[in-house]
């Protein structure tokens, strides 16, 4: 299902806007689609999250630590020790 977002920019805005669409051979709604798609992906926290755990498991893996180690830190952590 789609939604409508009403937008007011001044003109000569606009203006530039379409010419620059036209000359991706894009109309103005399918480039401010694919803008708001595209800074959406970009600021995805669940996206950010999930790049930041590979990168930790990848570190850890380097370093030679195994599930085994995590998981039994963890339980020391949360046991207060």
């Amino acid at each position: 299902m789609t939604s409508q977002i009403l937008v007011r920019v001044d003109k000569d805005i606009k203006d530039k806007f379409q010419r620059l669409s036209r000359f991706e051979h894009k109309s103005v709604n399918e480039k401010i689609r694919e803008l708001i798609k595209d800074y959406v992906e970009e600021h995805n926290i669940e996206n950010a999250m999930k790049g930041l755990w590979d990168e930790i498991g990848s570190s850890l893996k380097t370093k030679g630590y195994r599930v085994s180690d995590v998981e039994k830190t963890i339980r020391k952590v949360r046991a207060g020790k």
